[in-house]
């Protein structure tokens, strides 16, 4: 990233989104290559636990976890 800070829209309940997807563009032209970043809590206060906001953390893989929905069958080995 080149230090500009980019906005990130909160959803209905006022939470920023799980996963932010950030385009790089390719310096051939070619397909943009795409950052993939987890959103994660900031850490806990001492005293009562409660969290102190979100930081994100950058997942090297790019590929989102798909939903588990606990009426689906567990992945076949």
């Amino acid at each position: 990233m080149d230090g500009r800070v980019l906005p990130i829209l909160l959803g209905p309940t006022g939470h920023p989104p799980k996963w932010y997807e950030i385009p790089v563009p390719a310096p051939g032209g070619g397909p943009p290559t795409v950052l993939l970043y987890e959103r994660v809590p900031a850490g806990y206060s001492k005293r009562l636990g409660l969290q102190k906001g979100w930081k994100y953390v950058h997942t090297p893989s790019g590929h989102k976890p798909k939903p588990r929905w606990p009426w689906t069958k567990p992945p076949r080995p």
